[in-house]
């Protein structure tokens, strides 16, 4: 598992960053202060707080760094 902080401040940023991981076979969470949801939900996404950056937490054996490149429009 790696995580790493990402920042999803508009509605554009967060529908294309869903878009992008929900082509991915490995499982996400985000994680904003006691709250963990599942980064694939865009629901629940919306339910955080979105004006400072979270933390990703990418559950993934292999291909980590195909991941990365993919997620870089949204790395801080």
């Amino acid at each position: 598992m790696k995580t790493v902080q990402i920042s999803l401040n508009s509605i554009d940023k967060v529908k294309s960053f869903v878009n992008t991981i929900n082509l991915m076979d490995c499982d996400f969470d985000l994680i904003s202060g006691r709250y963990v949801i599942d980064a694939k939900s865009i629901m629940g996404i919306f339910s955080l707080d979105l004006s400072k950056p979270i933390d990703l937490a990418i559950h993934a054996e292999t291909d980590v760094d195909k991941i990365l490149e993919a997620l870089k429009p949204y790395l801080v």
